[in-house]
């Protein structure tokens, strides 16, 4: 069997387990700490199908391990002892009766789907046996920005979230000064250093996957959902949005120069 399709069949098959699981525990969100396993999965599935792995296949395996057990980790923690996320809420109360079933293929199976078509770049890039070169430095410091924007946003904004003296506020400090999604902006910069990596290897025709990735981050369930309902729960984000970039990162604007952009 071609490893990307034995790739699809385990990232279902896990799927699966964890939709029995959120089943009893009548929550999805449990696909949210999953999310960024299915790429390591596919990534240790790749793995094991190369004859031998080359310096580019351990540093990309060993990149995304590092890339999916952090995100997953911070997650799981994150939603622990909380309710279902509104997001699932909201499509729990669209597809009733009967969501328990629906969740199958509307959460869990879209999910690993829209996971195993994004992990295309990780093929070419793990399994091929291509000597390093400068496209793999260029890959791994744009990987390192991105963690670095990821990782610490992400930390920022647990910190932020933990001050009782926060309740309402918006954090607009650290990397959230620059940009409104840094975490999302990280994971963009993570995407197109796998693609490069994967170009560095001869996988140019992988180019969907980040262009699929930057849309999803951009227009589908990153900056475009949260931003649609966000400032109904905090109306101070209204300000935050005229000074502040919204996905690349880049310095404040003024709140009058910002609003006069808007007219």
């Amino acid at each position: 069997m071609h490893p990307y399709s034995l790739a699809l069949y385990t990232i279902l098959a896990v799927g699966i387990g964890a939709w029995v699981y959120s089943v009893l525990r009548e929550n999805v969100s449990v696909v949210d700490s999953l999310w960024s396993l299915f790429f390591l999965l596919a990534a240790m599935v790749f793995a094991a199908s190369a004859p031998a792995l080359s310096d580019r296949g351990v540093i990309v395996l060993v990149l995304v391990a590092i890339w999916a057990l952090r995100l997953s980790l911070y997650i799981t923690s994150r939603n622990f002892g909380e309710e279902e996320d509104y997001r699932y809420r909201s499509i729990r109360s669209n597809n009733e009766p009967g969501f328990a079933l629906k969740s199958l293929y509307i959460v869990f199976g879209l999910q690993g789907v829209l996971a195993w078509l994004v992990a295309l770049p990780l093929l070419p890039a793990i399994t091929a046996d291509v000597p390093l070169g400068l496209l793999d430095v260029m890959a791994l410091s744009l990987w390192l920005v991105g963690f670095v924007f990821e990782a610490g946003g992400d930390y920022q904004l647990s910190r932020f979230r933990k001050d009782p003296q926060n309740a309402g506020r918006v954090l607009d400090t650290g990397f959230w000064r620059f940009t409104r999604h840094p975490n999302y902006f990280g994971d963009f910069c993570i995407w197109w250093a796998y693609y490069l990596f994967a170009v560095s290897a001869g996988g140019w025709w992988s180019v969907a996957s980040p262009i699929l990735m930057s849309l999803l981050l951009l227009k589908v369930s990153g900056v475009a959902m949260l931003e649609r309902t966000i400032s109904e729960r905090r109306p101070k984000y209204l300000e935050y949005i005229e000074t502040t970039n919204a996905f690349f990162p880049g310095p404040g604007r003024k709140r009058a120069a910002a609003v006069e952009d808007m007219r």
